[in-house]
């Protein structure tokens, strides 16, 4: 079978050439403020992450959270009913683009310092969908979050954010102005 390695190396480029076509291209933020005493490897792998993190929120996929969230991924400030580690992102983010299929995050703003990133997101769309009993007419939706990020080995270990879910579930029909 050796007659056969050419080919299947062949085959496994096209098949890793694919999917790394496939990957959507990564947000860049709109304003960087780095520590400039960050050695420039750990800088570039903590903002990687942020932006793998970042879209795929804007794309919903998977396979970048997986690329950004270490295995032990802690949600410090996890809402009630999220389950915690990598799967409870997975779950909201399926959850926000069936009721927000166009939902596009920007980041604002991304802050790096020691082992920390933040960032200030904004998201926006059209409520098309369901959502926690609503149904979407085609409202405009805008809100915004921030999160604070620590980064170990090129991977988010941990998670605090914050997100203006007041204004969301106003435009979500939810509450009432």
């Amino acid at each position: 079978m050796p007659h056969l390695r050419p080919l299947l190396a062949t085959l496994a480029l096209l098949a890793a050439g694919s999917a790394i076509a496939a990957s959507p291209p990564l947000l860049e933020p709109g304003q960087l403020i780095a520590d400039a005493s960050l050695p420039k490897p750990r800088l570039d792998a903590q903002i990687l992450a942020a932006r793998r993190y970042a879209t795929f929120w804007d794309s919903g996929d998977p396979a970048l959270a997986h690329q950004a969230l270490a295995e032990s991924f802690t949600d410090r400030t996890l809402p009630a009913g999220r389950p915690q580690g990598i799967e409870g992102p997975l779950k909201a983010s399926a959850m926000m683009k069936a009721a927000i299929p166009d939902l596009h995050c920007r980041i604002e703003q991304m802050l790096v310092t020691g082992d920390r990133v933040v960032l200030h997101l904004r998201f926006s769309g059209r409520f098309t969908g369901p959502f926690l009993g609503h149904q979407g007419a085609g409202q405009a939706v805008d809100f915004i979050a921030t999160d604070i990020y620590r980064i170990a080995d090129g991977r988010i270990t941990d998670n605090w954010h914050i997100e203006d879910n007041l204004s969301l579930l106003r435009q979500l029909g939810v509450v009432s102005n």
